[in-house]
């Protein structure tokens, strides 16, 4: 049994729904006035204090507002901002950075969870030695710390709410995980040193290059780690079994290590060409690797999926999105994670998503399950608010994480290489594969492969105008 905080003209109250009670805002049912709602009339509309002829004290102490008295008498955000200026004491020295840190976090959306974040032990010691001045505000001081959740919610939320310059995380992350991995091969200088060159000479400038404001670097850094891990890993087996190094590397050597363990031992190619092109080792090859299927799901199995995410009460309105995505326009995850709501655009007849070059056109089937989804992301309760990106992660300011979003799918069933695959051939049944290429933002070479592999007549058509490009998938079978 609940227990009873208050007793009320409509009833006693537990502690449940006084909160609930005391969070609820918006016009009185009987006087229109819009205010807090703790009360109800006959008919269960919300109505105010007043109306409702509640006593029951609920007003801040301090700012005046109507609301839960959380403590001594104030609210909750006058509480977290009482608090957080004792922590971090923004006035002595001034630090207009921290006096905005307080605003940030005493005007979330969602004050309570803030307040219970900052009282985790984590968190509790961040702010206290940003308060003391021990840590600055700088990517170089939280860089040094250990890493943790809650060194990076903070790092982030400094970073989204323009108090820390904004840089490429994953670039950043890279960087601290090539170190570990250059220093871990420290006991093995004839394996050490070729590493060290390969990571930084070829990895880390290239990565450097590539990166910019709005890039999506997860994939390219991704492939760096595991060349970088299997050529470690190639060296140490031409040690251990052959008691002799990089510089000796011979096509025998090559052919050995690749057909005795697990395909992602290809992942060497990059290095040895790395050795190659600098006349390191003589010249040797890493055969290319075929694959030895192409996973294909039925046009009917990809139909149902896109049913099954239009009508599945349970799926979460952005794996729907996410899924729904993938299953029209074969739009890679990690590049759907990536996706910023710029990329839908209301127009007189309809709305458009922007994968490539060229907006496609969302069919009508789903268009109303986008345009709901956009104006509900979830993840902006608290300090992430002004998300750009259409799929907002738990860390302010940062996107999903493409590996979280994989997880989720594949957990709805989702078969993400089969359902890719079948929804490309299918769409190349139905342009050229030049128009589906720049519409989808794909490779013009990957998309005529498809194309030929599903026989469309089109296939070798190279030329078209780009007034010319549409993306209409066929969604024929998909009931409104």
């Amino acid at each position: 049994m609940p227990k009873i905080r208050v007793h009320w003209p409509d009833g006693a109250i537990c502690g449940i729904c006084f909160t609930t009670a005391t969070h609820t805002r918006g016009p009185c049912a009987a006087c229109g006035e819009t205010r807090l709602l703790p009360g109800k009339d006959a008919d269960e509309a919300n109505t105010c204090r007043d109306c409702a002829g509640i006593t029951t004290l609920l007003q801040c102490d301090t700012c005046g507002d109507e609301a839960e008295r959380f403590r001594n008498g104030n609210c909750i955000r006058c509480v977290l901002r009482a608090d957080l200026t004792a922590t971090l004491q923004p006035n002595t020295p001034p630090d207009l950075r921290l006096k905005r840190l307080v605003a940030v976090f005493a005007n979330a959306e969602r004050p309570e969870s803030i307040y219970t974040w900052k009282r985790g032990i984590g968190a509790s010691a961040l702010l206290t030695r940003l308060g003391t001045r021990e840590l600055a505000i700088s990517h170089e001081a939280f860089d040094a710390l250990p890493a943790s959740n809650a060194v990076e919610h903070l790092r982030e939320t400094l970073t989204h709410h323009g108090m820390l310059p904004p840089r490429d995380r994953q670039l950043a992350a890279f960087e601290r995980w090539l170190e570990k991995r250059i220093m871990s091969l420290a006991d093995h200088r004839e394996i050490q040193d070729p590493i060290e060159r390969f990571g930084r000479w070829h990895h880390l400038k290239r990565l450097r290059a590539k990166s910019f404001p709005g890039k999506n670097m997860n994939f390219a850094v991704r492939s760096a780690k595991q060349e970088i891990t299997e050529s470690g890993r190639f060296l140490a087996w031409l040690l251990s079994e052959h008691d002799t190094t990089y510089s000796d590397i011979r096509q025998a050597h090559l052919d050995d290590y690749l057909s005795s363990g697990p395909s992602t031992r290809h992942a060497i190619n990059t290095f040895i060409a790395s050795l190659v092109a600098s006349r390191e080792i003589a010249k040797v090859r890493v055969p290319r690797r075929e694959a030895q299927s192409t996973p294909i799901l039925t046009q009917a199995a990809r139909i149902d999926h896109i049913r099954a995410c239009l009508t599945a009460g349970e799926m979460p309105a952005a794996d729907r999105v996410a899924a729904l995505i993938l299953l029209l326009y074969a739009h890679p995850v990690g590049k759907i994670a990536a996706l910023k709501t710029s990329a839908l655009e209301a127009r007189p007849d309809g709305l458009y998503l922007r994968l490539g070059s060229v907006p496609a056109l969302l069919p009508a089937q789903v268009a109303a399950t986008f345009w709901d989804y956009v104006h509900n992301r979830p993840n902006q309760q608290t300090v992430n608010t002004d998300s750009p990106w259409l799929f907002p992660g738990n860390l302010p300011g940062q996107h999903t994480h493409p590996e979280s979003m994989l997880h989720r799918l594949r957990n709805w069933g989702i078969d993400l290489n089969g359902v890719r695959n079948t929804a490309l051939r299918d769409l190349a049944r139905e342009l050229n594969p030049t128009a589906l290429a720049t519409s989808l933002g794909y490779s013009s070479k990957i998309v005529h492969q498809h194309a030929a592999a599903a026989g469309a007549p089109h296939a070798d058509y190279i030329n078209l105008k780009s007034s010319q490009l549409q993306t209409p998938p066929r969604l024929s079978s998909v009931k409104d």
